[in-house]
């Protein structure tokens, strides 16, 4: 064996390593933020001594925008100790560079996702398993489910129910796609796919995360119509039966999205942080009131109207991404996120386009990208999910995967005389 030879092969040997320590980090932040960082770290060097080029897609410039926006609102906030939990978070993005930088092919994706599915499976089976014990601890307790559940839900191998919900709709949406639109979905493989999605999906209803629910279904309702549009007619019929069937008090807890049970349930909570969200915005809507500000300030924009004390729940952010950024952090990155998320989409929908008809993987990877995309934008609107650095991961490595994905779709012969860069 030549020099030459043995410095290519062991430069092989460490970019495969720089692979296999991203994708760890990828799959581990479904149970443990700690240690997915901690491999995140690993990544990057491993990135680095590999020299594996560094890559960003093309939303580099909303993103940077966003970081700079975060940056400036922290400079003017006037308590810039309290903000930088803020500016550690970018940490989480070196996600979407690692993962665009390492993976390289539609494997690297497909074997993420399906590692994804058995460790949410996991999960679900955990949070189910509490599930039977909440309704144990329940009838103890000698109230009625609802009341004593409500406050106290499932976390499977996270550490709260908003968090597990997060996920397991990224987790869905790449899986559902998959088993869709993938070729390889089928025999074994196809039917160990439909037992994870039946078990994540069961774990998601009995969560309780209406604005979860509401998500999946718009992620699902996009995958159903780009798969088989006759099957849409059946999710009436299987919402009918599901209120029917009235599972773990299911449909108490969908109609309490429209007749809410005063301080049982976060309608009431919800509207006050969002009023004070915009009286926050109309108040600095340039720079936000500072990172972290959010709930120190809270009580100071207040609407007057509000009857005092306010209503049960969580008033350390806004229970809303959009209202949130905005009154935290300004109106312009408010926009920069925005355009991010559009820039994501509109990319992704555009490599769709260029797709030839039938099953691929490509497309599998995007349709599964774009629907959690679609996800992570309608349950934004009722909780800041990516402000949960679980979350915030997985969308990035999502993302990422999306342009591997249009990346590998417009390298195909087939298709290289006529596809547009995405640069």
């Amino acid at each position: 064996m030549t020099l030459t030879a043995a410095s290519s092969d062991s430069e092989t040997a460490r970019r495969r390593a720089a692979l296999y320590i991203t994708w760890a980090s990828a799959v581990s932040v479904v149970f443990s933020i700690a240690v997915s960082q901690i491999l995140l770290g690993l990544a990057l060097v491993a990135v680095l001594v590999s020299r594996t080029r560094l890559r960003l897609p093309r939303i580099w410039l909303p993103l940077a925008l966003f970081m700079t926006g975060t940056v400036l609102s922290l400079l003017l906030s006037g308590d810039m100790l309290a903000g930088r939990p803020q500016i550690r978070k970018f940490y989480v993005y070196l996600t979407l560079v690692v993962v665009f930088s390492t993976f390289r092919a539609l494997v690297d994706v497909r074997r993420l996702v399906l590692a994804w599915a058995a460790v949410g499976g996991i999960s679900a089976v955990v949070a189910l398993v509490q599930f039977g014990r909440k309704i144990q601890a329940a009838r103890a307790y000698g109230g009625t489910f609802y009341d004593y559940y409500v406050h106290e839900r499932i976390t499977g191998l996270m550490s709260h129910w908003q968090t597990l919900g997060g996920e397991l709709i990224i987790v869905l949406a790449m899986l559902g796609a998959f088993l869709m639109f993938s070729p390889r979905a089928r025999g074994r493989l196809l039917w160990l796919g439909l037992l994870a999605a039946g078990v994540m999906g069961a774990a998601m209803l009995a969560s309780y995360t209406r604005g979860i629910w509401l998500a999946a279904a718009c992620a699902g309702v996009y995958l159903l119509w780009f798969w088989k549009r006759w099957s849409l007619l059946g999710v009436p019929v299987l919402l009918a039966l599901l209120l029917w069937l009235n599972p773990g008090s299911v449909r108490v807890r969908f109609q309490s999205g429209f007749m809410p049970r005063k301080e049982l349930d976060s309608n009431r909570h919800r509207v006050v942080c969002w009023r004070t969200g915009w009286a926050m915005i109309r108040a600095h809507p340039w720079f936000g009131v500072g990172p972290e500000q959010v709930g120190p300030k809270l009580m100071e924009y207040v609407p007057p109207d509000i009857p005092r004390p306010l209503p049960d729940g969580w008033y350390g952010h806004l229970h809303s991404l959009y209202i949130h950024y905005a009154a935290e952090r300004g109106v312009p990155t408010l926009v920069a996120l925005v355009w991010l998320l559009g820039m994501v989409l509109w990319d992704f929908l555009r490599a769709l386009c260029r797709l030839p008809a039938g099953r691929g993987e490509e497309k599998s990877i995007l349709h599964g990208a774009v629907a959690a995309v679609v996800a992570i934008m309608v349950s934004g609107i009722f909780e800041v999910n990516l402000g949960d650095s679980e979350v915030l991961a997985m969308f990035l490595a999502v993302v990422a995967c999306g342009y591997v994905a249009a990346d590998c779709g417009r390298s195909r012969p087939e298709l290289s005389g006529n596809l547009e860069v995405l640069t």
